[in-house]
């Protein structure tokens, strides 16, 4: 019975940190289903975005720290659209104002509301890093990662070997959380593979959506490939290196 009620809470704190990527999801399919006036659909998910972040901010579900990491993660998403658009990856077909060289606005969000989980659960669960490496280390395979979704159209693709890399390195690293005043843990290297596998399914239920389209969905909607699974499994890791080394500087600055 405790195990249940654990599990009851956890999933719960888990709920409470997707409020955003709920809310984006939510709209995507409303926008879809029911088309709304005055406006392209982009637009309206740009105002329901800018509008749900002024909302967590002033009710105190966000921070202003944490705005500030999920503004820096909005740039970072935007500039891998611009570029992953412009090279065919995806595109936007619909139309809308707030478009740039084809990337909707809105699109930012969606890294941003990643990196708006990862920084609400890190504080609703406690989240704290065991053997973490050093920072020279993390800093340089995030910067290695994230270039690689650029180099790759250019150069070979690394990714795998850049998997490798990201199991080498956090081997001996855990993460712990709390639920209840108990504490858990877990290997850092699985909380990136389950993370990573339940964005590809939001993924395919964005798409469904018509959030973005990949070129083997122009004439009809299809499963997001497995393969995309290894991408977002690298973006999460990005972000989650990112969270965790600004956190742990913010620590240090704070002892």
């Amino acid at each position: 019975m405790r195990a249940f009620k654990q599990l009851v809470r956890f999933g719960f704190e888990q709920a409470l940190s997707c409020i955003f990527p709920v809310v984006i999801f939510a709209s995507l399919a409303f926008t879809k289903i029911v088309p709304l006036p005055f406006l392209p659909r982009y637009d309206w998910l740009l105002i329901i975005c800018i509008l749900m972040q002024w909302i967590m901010l002033r009710s105190g579900l966000e921070t202003k720290d944490e705005l500030k990491v999920i503004t820096m993660f909005h740039l970072i998403g935007l500039a891998l659209e611009l570029f992953k658009v412009h090279m065919g990856s995806w595109a936007y077909p619909g139309e809308g104002y707030s478009k740039i060289f084809g990337v909707p606005l809105y699109s930012g969000f969606m890294y941003a509301s990643v990196a708006s989980y990862l920084c609400q659960a890190w504080r609703r669960l406690n989240v704290e890093l065991i053997k973490w490496p050093p920072f020279f280390i993390v800093a340089s395979l995030a910067a290695t990662i994230y270039l690689n979704f650029f180099t790759h159209h250019f150069w070979i693709d690394v990714r795998w070997w850049l998997s490798g890399l990201v199991i080498i390195v956090f081997w001996k690293s855990w993460v712990t959380y709390e639920v209840n005043g108990t504490k858990y843990r877990m290997p850092i290297a699985l909380s990136f593979v389950l993370i990573g596998f339940f964005i590809w399914i939001a993924e395919n239920i964005a798409t469904f959506f018509g959030a973005w389209q990949y070129p083997n969905q122009t004439d009809a909607w299809s499963l997001v490939h497995l393969g995309k699974v290894s991408s977002w499994l690298l973006l999460v890791i990005v972000s989650f290196l990112i969270v965790a080394t600004l956190k742990q500087v913010k620590l240090k600055n704070s002892t």
